[in-house]
């Protein structure tokens, strides 16, 4: 009896846990950044019922095929190869067993019934996309590219396939192309790595057509005992078709991407030996994109083409991808313990469906960064895809920060990092903070003019309290009391001294479970005390400067955007008034940390009385719940800015888990103050505790078939702040909105990458405008991330909601 093909993929680290029990309409299959970004767009249907696309929707070339010669045909298993086929190939459909997926990789099964007279088993094919997420090793989480495996487990000799075409490297079918096959990929006298590279004839550097990338080089990798072929699509196909194997020939033919369509292909047989009996065996393919630069910046040293952040590391693009390839049990294993940890971590806070829509979001905010800078003043770019394509914008790495909490808060620091530098430098004139670095991405020009869209007391409030959440992070004496499990792995770094080095420098790896190139302890004791404070010091005329705007503007705002633009503008907004208030709170806390002890009582007074003017004016006449605005009567909000006052831990203040004792300057002794009078004892929390039980009831009336409406305007969801509103809300409220989610990613007729904007009624599609791909889905994590706020005692902090729910 052979070995379970299940045991065959765990040992190499290619099996998922656990079974995925939701079946959204995409999955992710190789997603590394905005242009090397590829899904499964019929992830309900048949993988090669169409091909393989990029997120906008846009076909890319990707074909699998198995050809066995016992039946005398070839198998596809995904893209739509067969089509290219003659009359006279016999071609078969294979028994597609179905996807899963974790936060790292997604599989695609298949069984192909040999029916012959033999008692051979049936050939079982596992097709393993793995797109690691390392939170403890930013340098392989800077690697543009990913892992393609083929597991096979057969009686019979199997011929596997894999190609790809020219729209890998151009949104343009026209564009003229260039390619060329070398094997001296490798280390030592033997080379171990084949490769295909291709490229646009002319670049344009720093473009796009439609979201897609105009510069850079796609390399694909295979092992060296595979072989190789390049040529029109027809041709090569057909010859894999008949014969199970390739020509080793390479057509030097240079031509347009639509000209003959030139397909760059490798293939691997797996046979059986009388020695060794069934062939249980596998074979890696890798893709790369390598673009250098990867964006422009306007820096402090002005308009700066930069860097990937990989080539701090590596001398050449042989040498990364040389060692991205033999690194794959180590990218593998560390992926797959961060997907377990997810996978528990979600179960026990949610349920399976929880489990999976954190799975399904993972990739997607990692698709939208690039890592650039250097070890010594490392960056992370972010596009905000689909929306507008903006570079950096606040409003959208704000939805996202929960996951970079729990994942590796030093990454929120490396996102916060360029629209500081930016705006320190003076080159933004606006008091308050921008809406985003540049446009369009990948250019970052800035706003020299102070044009951006006008978002000035969201834009103010998000990263005041996104500074804080870093600052928090850095701030905590036992490992169990990081923010994120990973952030407290290893041992503390030197810090570097010097004009170039940056406040979080990634100058020291280190070697954990026997894997190196890992990062060291981010924050934690002394070190992380005067590494927060050391930050919020360089910069604290900005965060004064903005917390100034929300003092002035926040506690009625004028009529304005808030992140949810695509509603319009509107004055006095609950939501957005809150978040500005909180803002503020979180300024004296900066100024705490940073020892700015005059400043403390001052942002803490203001903040105190805002919010209790603010409760006056946003909540309805009869107490149950926010309004849109204070003046419009009759309305309704989903207040997902309260969430930021548990992340902070700001509702534990009053009670016996207050953290205040977090903030310490442990350099010098303050005097001691009465408590403020501000905040009676009958109603704990900066935001008093009974807000939080009336807006978790009201969320429980006004669920509709697929999740909570955004507010009283429209039917249709945010699942972002869904996420958000239902972290501080009761268990029970929390359970029925996320089977009101789930319910939606099992029956939503959406066909791009996970939307988080979508009706909650009708066919849940897509309501205008279309969001999709969007790394705002960082915002599914926001329960992860609260779980271990505080001290891990944030979610402890709100067991009042339950208890107010049982007595109702």
């Amino acid at each position: 009896m052979r070995p379970s093909f299940a045991v065959l993929a765990a040992a190499v680290q290619a099996a998922v846990g656990t079974a995925s029990t939701l079946t959204p309409p995409v999955l992710p299959l190789i997603v590394r950044n905005p242009y090397l970004s590829t899904w499964l767009g019929n992830a309900r249907d048949v993988p090669w019922s169409k091909w393989p696309m990029f997120y906008t929707g846009e076909e890319l070339g990707l074909s699998l095929m198995a050809q066995v010669p016992s039946t005398d045909a070839v198998y596809p298993l995904l893209g739509k190869p067969h089509e290219a086929l003659s009359e006279s190939s016999n071609f078969k459909f294979p028994t597609y067993l179905g996807a899963h997926y974790d936060a790292s990789t997604t599989n695609l099964t298949y069984r192909i019934d040999l029916n012959t007279s033999s008692p051979s088993s049936p050939v079982d094919i596992t097709v393993s996309f793995l797109s690691p997420i390392t939170p403890t090793s930013t340098l392989r989480q800077s690697i543009p590219a990913s892992y393609i495996t083929i597991y096979v487990q057969s009686d019979v000799t199997v011929n596997v396939y894999m190609d790809i075409n020219g729209r890998w490297v151009s949104a343009d079918p026209a564009s003229q192309i260039t390619w060329q096959y070398d094997n001296g990929l490798g280390s030592g006298n033997k080379p171990t790595l084949q490769r295909w590279r291709l490229q646009r004839q002319s670049q344009l550097l720093l473009s796009e057509i439609r979201d897609r990338a105009e510069w850079g080089t796609i390399h694909f990798t295979a092992p060296a005992d595979v072989q190789y072929q390049s040529g029109p699509a027809p041709l090569v196909r057909r010859a894999f078709a008949a014969k199970g194997s390739l020509t080793n020939v390479n057509d030097a033919t240079f031509r347009a991407i639509r000209d003959r369509e030139p397909v760059f292909a490798f293939s691997k047989s797996f046979v059986p030996s009388r020695k060794s009996g069934p062939v249980s065996g596998s074979v890696t393919f890798t893709i790369a994109l390598i673009q250098d630069p990867v964006a422009q910046f306007a820096s402090s040293r002005g308009l700066t083409l930069m860097r990937p952040l990989w080539k701090a590391w590596f001398g050449n693009v042989e040498s990364l991808l040389t060692f991205h390839y033999k690194d794959f049990t180590n990218a593998a294993r560390l992926a797959s313990d961060y997907s377990t940890q997810l996978a528990h971590d979600a179960y026990q806070s949610g349920a399976q469906d929880y489990v999976d829509i954190v799975a399904l979001s993972a990739r997607q905010v990692m698709g939208a960064t690039t890592f650039s800078g250097t070890p010594d003043d490392p960056i992370l770019f972010l596009k905000e895809i689909s929306s507008d394509g903006n570079f950096q914008t606040i409003d959208v790495i704000f939805p996202s920060f929960p996951f970079f909490l729990y994942t590796n808060p030093r990454w929120l620091a490396y996102l916060l990092e360029p629209l500081i530098e930016h705006m320190l430098s003076g080159q933004y004139p606006n008091t308050y903070a921008m809406h985003d670095l540049g446009t369009h991405f990948p250019n970052a020009t800035g706003h020299p003019d102070g044009n951006d869209e006008y978002m000035p007391v969201e834009e103010c409030g998000n990263i005041l309290i996104m500074g804080l959440a870093v600052v928090d992070s850095l701030l905590y004496d036992k490992d169990s009391a990081a923010s994120s499990i990973w952030s407290a792995q290893g041992e503390s770094t030197t810090p570097m001294s010097g004009e170039t080095a940056g406040y979080f420098p990634l100058n020291e790896f280190q070697v954990l479970s026997g894997i190196d190139k890992q990062d060291g302890k981010w924050g934690g004791g002394a070190l992380g005390r005067s590494q927060a404070q050391k930050w919020i010091q360089r910069s604290y005329n900005l965060w004064t400067q903005w917390t100034g705007y929300l003092v002035e503007f926040s506690l009625e705002p004028a009529n304005q955007l808030s992140t949810d633009d695509f509603a319009g503008w509107l004055a006095l907004q609950t939501n957005l008034a809150l978040k500005g208030i909180i803002g503020i709170k979180a300024m004296s806390k900066l100024a705490e940390v940073g020892g700015y002890h005059d400043d403390v009582s001052y942002y803490k007074n203001i903040s105190d009385t805002y919010i209790a003017k603010w409760e006056e004016l946003g909540m309805s006449r009869d107490g149950s719940h926010a309004k849109l605005a204070y003046d419009w009567y009759g309305s309704w909000t989903t207040i997902y800015n309260l969430y930021a006052d548990a992340q902070l831990c700001f509702h534990l203040e009053g009670t016996s888990l207050d953290p205040s004792s977090t903030y310490q300057d442990y350099d010098q002794q303050q005097p001691l103050k009465p408590p403020s009078p501000s905040a009676p004892t009958s109603s704990p929390g900066f935001v008093p505790h009974h807000i939080y039980t009336k807006q978790s009831a009201w969320y429980h009336n006004v669920r509709q078939k697929y999740g909570l409406p955004l507010d009283s305007r429209h039917l249709y969801t945010k699942t972002d702040w869904e996420f958000f509103a239902v972290a501080v809300a009761s268990e029970s409220v929390r359970a029925e909105i996320l089977e009101s989610v789930a319910k939606w990613v099992n029956e939503t007729n959406t066909d791009l990458p996970f939307t988080d904007l979508h009706n909650t009624e009708g066919s849940g599609g897509f309501p205008g405008p279309n969001f999709f791909a969007r790394p705002v889905i960082g915002g599914h994590f926001a329960f992860l991330a609260l779980q271990r706020a505080c001290n891990g005692s944030a979610m402890e902090g709100l067991a009042f909601l339950d208890e107010m729910h049982d007595r109702g």
